[in-house]
């Protein structure tokens, strides 16, 4: 026979709307490591955000308008219950909170306010300058562009460095991997990329985003007060996340960047990403998939660590006119260990991108500074990418240099050399010493091209090795002070006419002519 109390508890259970209940909050059911096991979130989608209860009995509208509302992702949909990691801090997560579903799946708040500012992966201000205005919410994972909607590579992103805006040219709508051991100026690369473009023209610079996985936040500090120094604060915005974070603030941080720039490709704009580093951004998907229990693959990697960095970095794209001509360039950076570049994480983003930059570490403590090596570097978009004056210019370098470093290994076990061959080398060296460049320190394109032409038409002839730089001063300084009209030609044509190389010619036969004391006795103008 039943009791009041059970007749009771039955009339209350007929009478509860199951479904609204089940699709609007859900009970922590266990908490660890940043990920939380939520029990009633029926309705619940992949990606979506959650918000746990500000305190007990607080309503969704109020958890929401708490002064740090508490955001969780869902990544795992369970036959009895949803995983979602914390995007925060997940020590105040206890059992039995309540957890509200937004309906929204993750996004950013982006305006063109963003610019110039200092920001986290959720889109919050970490410089101290105030709100961030939203106009709109990009959603962090969205599918990219198709075939048919982009158009092909074509304009160039210098670098302002002379020896890739030669022989490893970058395009916009690019994606470039930078690769190398830690402490051989990967990162500096990314920045001197992002300095010079302050010497593109304001209607056609594009747009810098820099993305800061995992790094010291002191490291952080310096590279924006760098940035600030040089005046390109004002046309970038960084994201920043800390070693110290969660795991699901480092895994999200490359996708707000993509976003961010999305915003500004849709509005025909120029934009460059640089995700530093992706190899930070593996290692915290790791560290988020074992907790979440999904099974280890190679290098404890989980099975879709190839699907998560090609469906971030295929989201670089020159869009077609019909769509605004907009375009988001990505510069992905990779940590090897010892220089293998044919480990897990290195080859899956190799093969994702159009090409890489390699750095080696012996050639960075021999002091050649970009440490850069030719053979193993490569642009898959090639010339299409250059000025047609740069494209004139590079074309004699990486053949200079590729039969410099043969010869140089050859050198080893060859006593006497003809002269010819000692001709060869001395024109290696005097490349590879030009080709040498201070950091933070990019040169526009256009003297880039003066330089190069210079190089190739015999300024450097009969100039020790250890007095090219000085030289390459001295002549930038001569072409700037009397021959002006040779780089404003260049800036406004970005080619090579017939006339302007007459014209440079006749500037290298007057000043080796005006400095004899750098060149010797055999020196050929």
């Amino acid at each position: 026979m039943s009791t009041p109390i059970i007749e009771r508890i039955k009339q209350e259970i007929a009478q509860l709307d199951v479904a609204a209940v089940s699709k609007e909050a859900g009970t922590v059911m266990s908490v660890g490591d940043g990920i939380v096991e939520i029990d009633g979130l029926n309705q619940a989608q992949l990606m979506e955000m959650v918000v746990f209860a500000a305190s007990d009995g607080a309503t969704l509208e109020e958890s929401l308008q708490a002064e740090k509302p508490l955001y969780g992702l869902i990544l795992n949909l369970e036959e009895e219950l949803v995983k979602v990691v914390v995007l925060g801090e997940a020590d105040v997560v206890t059992e039995g909170m309540t957890v509200y579903r937004t309906e929204q799946l993750l996004s950013i708040p982006v305006s063109d306010d963003i610019i110039g500012r200092v920001v986290d992966p959720l889109g919050q201000p970490l410089d101290a300058k105030g709100e961030i205005a939203a106009d709109k919410h990009m959603a962090l994972e969205r599918v990219a562009y198709g075939v048919m909607d982009r158009s092909s590579v074509n304009e160039p992103v210098h670098t302002g460095i002379k020896a890739i805006d030669s022989m490893i040219p970058i395009g916009r709508g690019q994606r470039e991997l930078i690769i190398g051991d830690r402490q051989t100026g990967k990162t500096t690369i990314a920045i001197d990329t992002i300095i010079n473009q302050r010497y593109e023209p304001a209607e056609k610079r594009p747009l810098c985003i820099y993305v800061a996985i995992g790094q010291k936040r002191s490291k952080t500090a310096n590279l924006v007060a760098t940035l600030e120094e040089a005046g390109a604060m004002e046309y970038t915005t960084v994201i920043s996340t800390s070693a110290s974070e969660a795991s699901s603030i480092l895994f999200l941080a490359p996708f707000a960047g993509a976003a961010i720039g999305e915003y500004f490709m849709e509005q025909g704009k120029d934009v460059l990403v640089v995700f530093d580093d992706l190899s930070k951004h593996a290692n915290a998907y790791r560290q988020m998939s074992l907790l979440l229990r999904r099974p280890p693959g190679r290098e404890a990697y989980p099975g879709d660590i190839f699907y998560l960095h090609s469906r971030l970095l295929e989201r670089s794209a020159k869009l077609s006119k019909d769509l605004g001509g907009g375009s988001i360039t990505a510069l992905p950076i990779i940590e090897t260990q010892e220089g293998d570049v044919s480990a897990y994480i290195p080859t899956n983003v190799i093969s994702i991108t159009d090409g890489q930059i390699f750095l080696e570490t012996d050639l960075f403590n021999k002091g050649i500074r970009p440490a850069l090596n030719v053979g193993i570097s490569v642009s898959r978009v090639g010339s299409s990418a250059q000025t047609k004056a740069m494209k004139k210019v590079s074309g004699k370098i990486r053949l200079e240099l590729a039969q410099f470093r043969e010869l140089e290994a050859f050198m080893q076990f060859a006593s006497d050399l003809d002269d010819e061959t000692k001709a060869r080398i001395e024109s290696g060296r005097t490349y590879v010493e030009l080709l040498k460049q201070n950091q933070n320190d990019p040169m526009p394109f256009y003297k880039q091209v003066v330089v190069l032409y210079a190089a190739n038409q015999g300024l450097f002839n009969g100039a020790a090795v250890e007095l090219v730089k000085q030289v390459e001063m001295s002549y930038l300084e001569y072409i700037e002070r009397d021959q002006s009209p040779i780089l404003t030609e260049l800036e406004e044509t970005r080619q090579i006419s017939d006339e302007l190389a007459g014209k440079m010619d006749a500037a290298i036969t007057a000043f080796r002519e005006a400095h004899p004391q750098y060149f010797g006795q055999n020196a050929t103008a």
